[in-house]
């Protein structure tokens, strides 16, 4: 009892006492758990932002190092397919087969270049004697069936030395103790991690008559690393004293890296943390966060390695020092922590110094109140705790509050009607802002294509001028040469197929800035026939079986529509399904009647699907999602195609789980580029 009495005596009981209280407490409450706030929250943003960016590194480094496996397959398949080579070994002149894979292998940036017989026999190599294989790897397997393939694969010294001697030297590696890294069984590495390539030489027929092998030693290939490095860490990109790296694993050591050791010294022959080691070999994991580089903190991003028989075999890394980040974070910590007291403190005095004007207000608005208190008998709000002013405010209040309801039943009467005239206009305002943003497109798309048109007219001319020369100086190298000309056919051939291919990118960038041009006749089309002659364009992009087709035809109708036109677009629509399920997927094809109006067709993949940030943009003009492909008009080309005869083409995609592209097509067209049939 004397305890309850004594703490209320504590408590403030007067309205002076109490509004002093309620200025102190929030700045003196707030500003701790602000700043405790801000510690955490900002800690957890700052991992999650490095995490984000090394793991967008680690990405930007695998595609270029798959790119460059890809490029090496794509090199090796173009010699196999070289006249060269099948002049030489339908003649069997296999001496003069070797001189050729030696020059290749030097422009081909390979350590030895092997010609094998179907059932695995070495016919010609750059390095080994002829004879039998001492086993067949699965890149070789995959060649003998017809396919060129690409894999990493770990030689020993002696596999090493068989196709190229003195190549184990040049695996040979010291292993240097590192700190946090596992004890290492060994003291040496001298197995070697190879980029191995192979490719089939096919006959007329398409049958394997021999394969191509060849690889290139990773091992102290800094040239690779360093590569890596500029182009996921140019100059400008990292805060200055941070060091952006790249580095090539065998197992847990570092065979190829930009690390350094002490005055400029590579830390090749050092050893990963056992840490990410157990992640990443191990588990099979990608690492992503801070960890121990040999002598120093990094950011780093770690990935598996798998060689041709899915074993784990290395790891590719990219990270960049972390002190740098870390003083940047503190840095700002500690300014936005000082800035929140400073701001706190004048907040506290402002308060204290605002309150001492509210004391005599409240004085007066008590005296007012207790004026209008004889005309109003009735409490509301009830008891209100305290011995203060506030306790007779609250009674006058309470007067109040009797009218106040009866002026609230009406404003809410009032309100409903608003809320149902501001739900009609609302839909009014929807309907006039879709017809407001399809007419906007339309004046977007027509002003494009006014400026596009101007603009490619003269770039057609300007370019199709050298292409005609260049044809025709190709025809006069050919009739000069004559029979002589053979040596150099294939090169011959690229360039036509280059000529070729700048043709087709001016057709396409005419066909999109001037469509009325390229318009053909309309004529009655059934979609399932046009969509299954599509199928048939495209079936050689799917003859590995990868990709399960589903067919789903249930539209009757005809459309009016050029057939032509159609197939193009149908064609298009089909590559980029494809295209998007590079590991393989299915291919669902449906057609429905579309309401009383027409048909629609349904082009839906199980690929990797489209980024929320491109579907908006994924039809305007030079857009693409394919980097090293494309001129980004083909979605563009398809829409005007189809929009000609007042149809579109709608999308829905989540990422990671495939896409449906949809073609709205009327039965009966309706022309919207000012142009119209009879």
């Amino acid at each position: 009892m004397l305890f309850s009495e004594g703490l209320r005596g504590l408590l403030p009981r007067t309205v002076r006492q109490k509004i002093l209280l309620t200025a102190l407490v929030p700045p003196l409450v707030s500003i701790p758990l602000l700043l405790g706030f801000l510690f955490y929250w900002a800690d957890d943003y700052y991992n999650k932002l490095l995490d984000y960016k090394v793991h967008s590194d680690l990405m930007v480094a695998d595609q270029y190092f798959h790119n460059l496996m890809d490029a090496k397959k794509g090199q090796l398949q173009g010699l196999a397919d070289s006249r060269q080579v099948w002049a030489l070994l339908t003649a069997k002149r296999y001496n003069g087969m070797v001189g050729v894979l030696r020059q290749s292998r030097d422009s081909l940036h390979l350590e030895f270049l092997n010609l094998l017989s179907p059932d695995g026999q070495v016919m010609a190599a750059t390095g080994r004697p002829p004879g039998p294989m001492n086993h067949v790897w699965p890149v070789v397997e995959r060649a003998m069936a017809g396919k060129p393939a690409v894999a990493l694969d770990v030689f020993t010294p002696a596999e090493l030395d068989h196709d190229a001697p003195g190549l184990a030297k040049r695996a040979y590696l010291p292993l240097i103790p590192t700190p946090h890294a596992a004890s290492p069984a060994r003291n040496v590495e001298t197995n070697g991690l190879m980029l191995h390539v192979a490719a089939p030489v096919l006959d007329a027929s398409g049958r394997v008559v021999a394969v191509l092998e060849g690889g290139t030693l990773l091992n102290g290939n800094l040239r690779l690393v360093d590569t890596i490095n500029h182009i996921v860490y140019p100059r400008g990109t990292l805060p200055a004293g941070s060091a952006g790296t790249a580095t090539l694993f065998l197992g847990d050591v570092r065979i190829a890296t930009n690390v350094r050791l002490f005055q400029g010294k590579r830390a090749l022959g050092t050893q990963v943390s056992e840490t990410v080691r157990n992640s990443v070999l191990e588990r099979g994991e990608i690492w992503l966060g801070r960890a121990f580089v040999v002598n120093n903190w990094y950011i780093s991003g770690y990935e598996p390695l798998t060689d041709g028989y899915g074993h784990r075999v290395g790891m590719l890394y990219v990270g960049f020092l972390e002190a740098p980040y870390a003083a940047a974070k503190r840095d700002v910590v500690m300014g936005i922590s000082a800035l929140l007291f400073v701001l706190g403190m004048l907040g506290a005095w402002f308060s204290l110094h605002w309150t001492t004007g509210i004391f005599r207000p409240l004085e007066r608005m008590y005296q007012t109140m207790a004026a209008a208190e004889a005309g109003n008998g009735s409490a509301r709000v009830g008891v209100v705790g305290g011995d203060d002013e506030l306790k007779k405010l609250a009674r006058h209040f309470d007067h109040l509050l009797d009218i106040l309801g009866e002026r609230n039943a009406q404003l809410m009467q009032w309100a409903e009607n608003l809320d149902a005239k501001v739900a009609q206009r609302t839909i009014d305002l929807q309907k006039a802002n879709e017809i407001l943003r399809t007419t906007q497109r339309q004046l977007v798309m027509a002003g494009k294509l006014a400026a596009i048109g101007q603009l490619t007219a003269g770039v057609a001319h300007e370019i199709n001028n050298p292409v005609a020369v260049i044809q025709g100086n190709l025809d006069v190298i050919q009739d000069v040469l004559g029979e002589r000309s053979a040596a150099v056919m294939n090169e011959i051939w690229l360039i036509q197929e280059q000529v070729n291919r700048i043709r087709l990118i001016v057709t396409k960038v005419l066909q999109f800035a001037r469509p009325a041009e390229f318009a053909g006749y309309v004529e009655t089309v059934d979609v399932n026939d046009a969509l299954q002659d599509g199928l048939l364009l495209v079936k050689h992009m799917m003859r590995d079986g990868a990709i399960a087709v589903r067919e789903d035809f249930g539209a009757n109708r005809r459309i009016g529509i050029n057939g032509n036109e159609l197939q193009q677009v149908l064609v298009n629509l089909l590559v980029n399904a494809i295209q998007a399920m590079p590991s393989g997927g299915k291919l669902t094809l449906r057609t429905r009647n579309w309401e009383d109006k027409g048909v629609r067709i349904d082009i839906e993949d199980s690929g990797q699907g489209i980024k929320a940030q491109d579907i908006d943009r994924i039809f305007d003009p030079f857009f693409t999602t394919k980097k090293r492909q494309g001129t980004g008009l083909g979605l563009s080309i398809s829409y005007t195609l189809v929009e000609r005869y007042g149809g579109r083409i709608t999308v829905q995609s989540n990422e990671g789980k495939g896409s449906v592209f949809t073609v709205w097509l009327l039965r009966d067209p309706e022309y919207w580029y000012g142009k119209s049939e009879d």
